[in-house]
């Protein structure tokens, strides 16, 4: 309990020191996330879309810097509840993508080479604005490759393009809650978009 509590102390320090390298915050009138409706994700989505892609690109990230040319897998982001109630968008490469965007429940297993990249948009409701998050990325290696998380590697991008640090578990103790889903969660279904 120790360690993922330091875990997600160093997770939190390294997020809003990248919050602050952000430039742009964007308006977010509410109280809560989820009280956020279609329109609203749409108005603080066309605020903060190009900033977001540019933000985790300053690096030269492989990832961040080629992610937007994937396949979007859901209409807008959403809220979801994981990743600290944040708005979220999923973008799966040509790897990733056909099986993706199945949803499929059970007996799911991702190629290697599969990479999703989600874009996160953070709201704080004290300040009623909403400002670029952390970019989650997850990338399936070979079968035998990380057999402690699947064969997954979890990495992020703070806002300012640096990448996060974190242990493997602090990820994975979420994720294999979707353990039929080979890991994966998928966007709320009103935002789905299918192959």
């Amino acid at each position: 309990m120790k360690r993922h509590y330091i875990a997600a102390t160093a997770l939190t320090l390294g997020v809003m020191m990248g919050q602050q390298a952000a430039a742009q915050a964007c308006a977010a009138n509410v109280e809560d996330a989820f009280d956020l409706d279609e329109a609203a994700i749409a108005e603080i989505y066309a605020c903060i879309g190009d900033q977001m892609a540019a933000a985790y690109a300053q690096e030269g990230n492989e990832v961040a810097t080629a992610y937007r040319d994937w396949a979007v897998t859901a209409t807008r982001p959403a809220v979801q509840g994981a990743h600290g109630n944040r708005l979220l968008l999923t973008f799966a490469n040509d790897v990733a993508a056909e099986q993706y965007l199945k949803f499929a429940e059970e007996d799911v297993t991702m190629p290697a080479g599969s990479v999703l990249a989600k874009e996160s948009i953070t709201i704080s409701t004290k300040n009623k604005e909403a400002r670029v998050g952390p970019l989650f990325i997850m990338t399936k290696g070979e079968a035998g490759s990380a057999p402690e998380t699947g064969d997954w590697v979890y990495a992020g991008l703070q806002p300012n393009g640096q990448p996060m640090k974190f242990k493997q578990n602090f990820c994975h103790d979420c994720h294999v809650a979707w353990e039929t889903q080979d890991m994966m969660a998928y966007p709320v279904e009103e935002v789905r978009l299918s192959n």
